[in-house]
């Protein structure tokens, strides 16, 4: 029998303790405007430029998720210049992981959000 489950994959969730908190953080990471009072639990679905998107999920309304992240990267954001997202970084005040690691024709650095959940940015 051939798998009815399709070789793409559809929506990353990351497990945030405070919605509105990890919404202003990964809208300022993305550049994205965001309004506020259109963020409501348990999810909110942040707008990306391709198919796979990325949600936000605290959990019921009722109890506070308790978060424990991987120490590891789930998940990348992509871009074109390492450098000059690195000092972007800076700039926002974020927590920074590691520093650029290069190789031949790809280079990366992680950090975390508040939930210290680490998040990839890289450019290949």
């Amino acid at each position: 029998m051939n798998s009815p489950i399709r070789n793409k994959m559809n929506t990353v969730f990351v497990h945030v303790s405070d919605l509105e908190r990890s919404v202003k953080w990964y809208s300022r990471l993305l550049n994205q405007e965001i309004d506020l009072t259109k963020v409501s639990r348990p999810v909110h679905n942040l707008q990306m430029n391709q198919y796979t998107g990325l949600t936000l999920d605290a959990g019921p309304l009722d109890a506070t998720k308790k978060i424990s992240p991987s120490p590891h990267p789930l998940f990348n954001f992509y871009t074109d210049d390492i450098q000059k997202s690195f000092e972007y970084i800076i700039g926002l005040g974020y927590q920074i992981e590691s520093d650029i690691i290069e190789f031949d024709d790809f280079a990366f650095f992680n950090i975390s959000d508040p939930d210290k959940n680490v998040v990839m940015i890289c450019n290949g």
